[in-house]
């Protein structure tokens, strides 16, 4: 009976042991958060959020969220922010659709021009951008908050002296395959998120450059007394982070087969709120790209109850101001413990 007592307790001790174990990783809980939302939101739902359909218009909205929060990491594990990337994903769509509409009295060039020549020009805009950005920030030193908010302005002046306050409509079929067509049943948005994570993955965690950035977030004076070259870093996040905001405009522009001033309205706080919530560190250094996109999913599963439950649009955007609160609150009371 002891014996049997203490093979009891024994199993519990190595029970428990493995459950403290298995919520000290860092993408454990949030995976979990995810699975608890979905399941109660499917409940409140009664099976509604559960469809295949459903389903699909999660992944295709998280996957335009997906591609700005991945370039948001960079630039958050290096203990900066961008706040310009809705902007440049407004100015980029607004561009494409400028030139690519077939009303040639509203082009932007007096021709259309094909999406093969007009979708390099878009991600060019992006990533020149993000150059402008970088160059503030690592170059002259000027705080990312600060850099990143004007230069959100600029893109957005920008794109209203583009387009002059009209949508521009009527583009080219063949456009709507980045945004609505499927491969295998699968829509081309998501595949090209989930291919764009798992680079990102590679770069951030089996290359040098990988471990630069997270060097020069976490200890800027230690890196560079290692040899890393800080404002490199630096520079170069915000690149990426502007060529990734301009292809998730792409994305929008695609969809949706227009473009005006209402597009990528708060992008930039759903990029951040999905790397906060994926425990990512606002103070630079220590997060993951697997958390990153659980984040992402989970902003997206909240945004579809949103939707299918009929929440108002207000309480949409309180929502959303909480759980970038409690994210960050979140992360600093971690960082004290």
């Amino acid at each position: 009976m002891d014996d049997t007592s203490g093979k009891e307790m024994s199993f519990r001790a190595r029970l428990h042991q493995s459950g403290r174990r298995l919520l000290r990783h860092e993408n454990a809980v949030v995976g979990l958060v995810l699975v608890i939302i979905t399941a109660v939101v499917a409940v409140a739902s009664r099976g509604a959020t559960v469809t295949r359909a459903n389903f699909d218009s999660i992944c295709i909205q998280s996957s335009t969220r997906g591609i700005a929060a991945v370039g948001q990491l960079f630039v958050i594990l290096t203990a900066g922010i961008d706040l310009s990337i809705g902007g440049i994903a407004l100015v980029s769509a607004v561009l494409g659709g400028a030139t690519m509409t077939t009303e040639v009295a509203h082009t932007l060039t007096g021709s259309t021009i094909a999406p093969i020549m007009a979708i390099p020009i878009m991600l060019l805009l992006g990533a020149g951008l993000g150059v402008a950005n970088g160059s503030l920030v690592a170059r002259a030193s000027v705080p990312a908050l600060i850099a990143t908010l004007g230069m959100w302005q600029i893109s957005r002046g920008g794109a209203l002296l583009i387009c002059q306050g009209e949508i521009k409509r009527s583009l080219p079929e063949t456009l709507n395959f980045f945004g609505g067509g499927e491969v295998a049943g699968v829509p081309v948005p998501f595949i090209i998120f989930i291919s764009l994570a798992a680079v990102a993955y590679f770069v951030l965690c089996h290359t040098s450059y990988g471990k630069s950035v997270y060097a020069a977030g976490a200890n800027p004076l230690a890196a560079w007394l290692s040899g890393i070259n800080v404002a490199k870093i630096r520079f170069s996040v915000y690149v990426i982070s502007g060529f990734l905001a301009a292809l998730a405009g792409l994305i929008m522009l695609s969809r949706v087969m227009c473009a005006g001033m209402n597009t990528a309205v708060g992008l930039e706080l759903d990029s951040i709120a999905a790397v906060c919530i994926g425990g990512v560190s606002l103070m630079g250094g220590r997060g993951t790209l697997i958390g990153a996109v659980i984040g992402v999913f989970i902003m997206g599963v909240i945004n579809n109850a949103v939707t299918v439950l009929g929440v108002e649009a207000a309480l949409h955007d309180v929502l959303r101001g909480v759980i970038i609160v409690a994210a960050v609150g979140i992360d600093s009371w971690r960082r004290r413990s």
